[in-house]
């Protein structure tokens, strides 16, 4: 790819960031008091949300997804051996409907988790509500492990690919993949009090991760020499 579309790819998932990150504050930023039997992003704030933010979210999940599909699969050009470039163009392949699967599972639970503490036709309350939706997680939270053993192992090998040198970018950039910086910020996240910030800023976490990744690559692209500008 030229440098250009190389450089508007990366952009497009940083703009899929936005999309999917917007969509996790939207879904959980709210007061963080929470009863410690159950999950602790079943809060009283986040019982409170609207439903039209837990539609927003879901929809904006749609536009990211094929946002992060651009920049994804651009990445695979940085690759120098065809072989390594096939096995990530797959991996890539596979784990990106999990994505949308991940999201879209969470945000049901809170729908359903919203939607009946606020509804005047049921008058549950929150010590009703909590073992419902705890309930409806124990029994399907396969899907996040299933999901993530999707999702993971592209930047695993991305990984394996700059140490050992086989990608454009020099080995010691290896270190600034996004599951280190996810497990960066996730530790950042500990420091934190409890807030609304905190509760927002840790379900946002991949996002968050991806957006400083996908800079990384670009003040990259831009510094480059000798590379193909048109």
């Amino acid at each position: 790819m030229t440098k250009r579309k190389m450089m508007i790819a990366v952009v497009c998932g940083m703009v899929g960031c936005l999309c999917f990150g917007a969509g996790d504050w939207l879904m959980m930023y709210g007061a963080a008091d929470y009863d410690t039997r159950y999950l602790s992003w079943l809060t009283s704030g986040v019982a409170q949300i609207p439903q039209w933010r837990f539609m927003l979210a879901m929809a904006l999940a749609f536009p990211g997804i094929i946002l992060y599909g651009i920049a994804l699969f651009a990445v695979q050009n940085y690759i120098t051996d065809e072989k390594h470039r096939k096995v990530y163009h797959y991996l890539n392949a596979f784990g990106l409907t999990p994505w949308l699967a991940l999201h879209l599972y969470y945000i049901m639970i809170l729908v359903l988790f919203s939607g009946l503490s606020q509804s005047p036709d049921f008058g549950y309350d929150l010590n009703d509500i909590r073992p419902i939706c705890m309930m409806l997680y124990e029994n399907t939270s396969w899907v996040i492990a299933a999901s993530e053993a999707f999702m993971l192992p592209v930047f695993v090998y991305w990984f394996y690919l700059q140490v050992r040198g086989l990608t454009s970018f020099p080995k010691p950039v290896a270190f600034t993949n996004v599951l280190i910086i996810f497990g960066l910020l996730k530790g950042l996240t500990l420091l934190m009090p409890e807030s609304a910030f905190r509760l927002g800023f840790t379900n946002g976490l991949m996002s968050e991760s991806m957006i400083v990744w996908f800079a990384v690559m670009l003040i990259f692209e831009m510094r480059r020499k000798g590379y193909r500008d048109e």
